[in-house]
């Protein structure tokens, strides 16, 4: 109570109507940061992620300086304030705001380190998305279903955090075609080059590969095709799968190259390739012949 009625002492209710209007006109500041910051990068595209990070950080300085002109509003920040409650205060606020402490100096270190930034495509905690703002408390995260996702900054600095633009515009994008292991696996291979190499939205200074592999898929025996290419910008990452898979799926269907499926050999046909030398122990005679029905 004697420590209440301490802090009660050094409280200045009159400066509350002037510390909600600063809180208010940094909100408002924010807003139209970002609506800035949103508006140059659609019309500077290569430099969208840097104006991004530049936003974040100047709303980082921006909330700080908010709160720091508050509190001497509020509070009679006197040298013997500080002196008689400054332990009782941090013990209190500790308390009080110790998760939200641990978020804010979390969010200053990816600031600082930059394990990602605004614009990155992010894989966490299972959750593949963008990166939209990285604020005081908490990383915003928009899935490409259109879902927003909202992290403590905390979480990333115990949790493992995947990039794949790393702050770059253009991304690695994997796309897996599978086809049957009696097919012509050389022209499916020439075909997904083709639609890659051709796509409007491929990076192709960067390198790129089909990779061919006998996997099982769908309990089938399967060929895969693995096209990997960058993508120009990540905003294009689903028009430059779906344009891919368009042209190679056409193509297929052009050159007759079926998907996996179940394969059967004829028995009479294996036993001929057994007379050849081809397979293993011989097929009894007796399961060769057809069932002379109930005894």
């Amino acid at each position: 109570m004697e420590d209440s009625a301490q802090i009660l002492q050094f409280f200045r209710p009159a400066g509350i109507p002037t510390a909600l209007l600063i809180i208010a006109g940094a909100w408002f500041a924010s807003t139209l940061l970002t609506n800035l910051v949103h508006r140059l990068g659609r019309r500077f595209v290569g430099r969208r992620l840097l104006l991004q990070q530049l936003g974040t950080f100047a709303r980082f300085l921006l909330y700080i300086g908010s709160v720091g002109a508050c509190v001497p509003l509020i509070f009679a920040l006197t040298g013997e304030m500080l002196l008689a409650l400054g332990g009782t205060i941090a013990v209190t606020l500790g308390f009080a705001f110790k998760d939200l402490a641990a978020s804010v100096l979390a969010g200053i270190t990816i600031l600082v380190e930059k394990p990602f930034q605004v614009g990155d495509r992010v894989t966490f905690g299972g959750v593949y998305g963008e990166i939209s703002t990285i604020g005081l408390r908490s990383v915003r995260m928009v899935t490409l279903d259109d879902n927003l996702i909202t992290i403590p900054n905390s979480k990333f600095l115990t949790d493992i955090v995947a990039s794949g633009n790393a702050g770059e515009l253009n991304m690695l994008i994997q796309m897996d075609f599978f086809i049957g292991l009696d097919q012509d696996v050389a022209t499916a291979k020439r075909i997904c080059a083709d639609a890659i190499t051709s796509s409007r939205y491929a990076y192709l200074q960067k390198p790129w590969s089909v990779l061919v592999s006998g996997v099982v898929h769908q309990q089938c025996y399967a060929a895969q095709i693995r096209a990997k290419v960058y993508v120009l910008d990540v905003q294009f990452e689903k028009a430059l799968e779906t344009d891919v898979s368009e042209r190679v799926l056409a193509a297929f269907r052009r050159e007759g190259i079926s998907p996996p499926a179940v394969l059967h050999r004829m028995v009479a046909e294996s036993t001929a390739a057994h007379g050849q030398g081809q397979l293993g122990p011989e097929i009894p005679e007796s399961l060769l012949r057809a069932p002379s029905g109930p005894s």
